[in-house]
């Protein structure tokens, strides 16, 4: 006797197959309402070329389907329609300002706002990179470098935070990680400022102003989380790591952190050209690098940040562990042995060989 269990996987296998049917009729079938309808407007600006469609929240598949025809983007809004019904998405499009081009098939573009695609061009910003790096991605998305290397050194933003920082420091460290889309329209000033929009919608003024209570600027406790977010591979050790800097720097002892010297030396080209943005092995010469970011030859805090951390390294300056570590040293695993006293951290060296904090 067939199980009602077998009974509805067929049903649901052959619903799927025939719902792919109908799209593909739909979209590959002479025939088809993929033709164009006689009341299509032209495609702005010939075939291929960028249309901006801001998409309201609250309109529904009808709405989309005519405002996506009358751009030019699709050529029936009836077929746009049907796809979404089939699919079942009537209510999953996502609202936003998008950018599509003109003759975009019908499907993809459902696809795309199922998924709040914007754009077809995108950059990731990578939690502890660099502003160089952020800009040696942009650049590969067809965005002017150097302009957008300007346009982070700027202070011409309207958010309160970055009035706050120091004058004469760029927004490193305030370029948020995420993917944003990049339009045809984007100039790179409009790239940061939306980095620096998820900054603001990201981390709570709640949490910018709670390193207060441990005597830092909003900068120091970016620049702080920017060294763990090179440092630390375990999330776990985050908040111990921070507590170590704290501790260090509450009791006037240099942070050491290699990853500040690796940062003045991605600072020169000639060091970018051998050994890349982060040099590994650190060598004896390298550790005396006259610069304020070297942190193992100046005291306290660097001027600014080293790269963009991420959310969970900036909680962890906020909420440090309750520990009484004072160093720690990478193993060949990725993490890292801790120890209170440096005894402890002379034997940790030489088991696990390497330099540390």
């Amino acid at each position: 006797m067939v199980s009602a269990r077998l009974l509805f996987a067929a049903g649901a296998l052959i619903a799927l197959g025939l719902t792919a049917a109908a799209v593909w009729l739909i979209v590959e079938s002479p025939g088809s309402i993929d033709e164009v309808a006689p009341y299509a407007a032209p495609a702005p600006g010939g075939p291929g070329s960028p249309v901006p469609v801001t998409v309201a929240g609250g309109q529904g598949p009808e709405q989309i389907g005519r405002l996506l025809q009358d751009s030019g983007v699709i050529q029936s809004a009836e077929q746009f329609e049907v796809l979404v019904s089939l699919m079942g998405y009537d209510r999953l499009l996502q609202a936003g300002e998008y950018e599509f081009q003109t003759g975009t098939p019908a499907l993809q573009v459902v696809y795309r706002m199922r998924r709040g695609v914007l754009s077809p061009r995108s950059v990731t910003v990578v939690e502890g990179w660099r502003l160089e790096e952020i800009a040696d991605a942009v650049a590969a998305q067809g965005v002017d470098r150097e302009a957008f290397l300007a346009a982070a050194e700027s202070r011409d933003y309207d958010f309160d935070f970055v009035k706050e920082l120091p004058r004469g420091q760029s927004l490193e460290g305030f370029l948020y990680p995420a993917t944003y889309p990049i339009r045809s329209s984007d100039k790179p000033a409009d790239l940061v400022r939306r980095m620096l929009q998820a900054f603001d919608e990201r981390v709570p003024a709640g949490l910018r102003d709670s390193g207060a209570n441990l005597g830092l600027s909003l900068s120091d406790m970016v620049t702080l989380a920017s060294i763990i977010e090179r440092e630390a591979r375990l999330p776990e050790e985050r908040p111990v790591m921070a507590q170590v800097f704290l501790r260090r720097l509450r009791l006037g002892i240099p942070l050491e952190a290699d990853p500040t010297v690796q940062y003045a030396l991605g600072s020169e080209a000639r060091n970018v050209r051998q050994f890349g943005y982060w040099k590994q092995g650190l060598t004896a010469a390298d550790l005396q690098t006259d610069s304020l970011y070297n942190t193992y030859q100046y005291y306290g805090v660097p001027p600014g940040p080293i790269c963009s951390p991420g959310l969970d390294s900036i909680i962890a300056v906020a909420q440090p562990a309750d520990t009484d570590y004072l160093y720690f040293v990478a193993k060949p695993d990725g993490s890292h042995a801790f120890a209170e006293t440096l005894e402890e951290h002379i034997e940790n060296v030489r088991k696990y060989g390497g330099g540390g904090e």
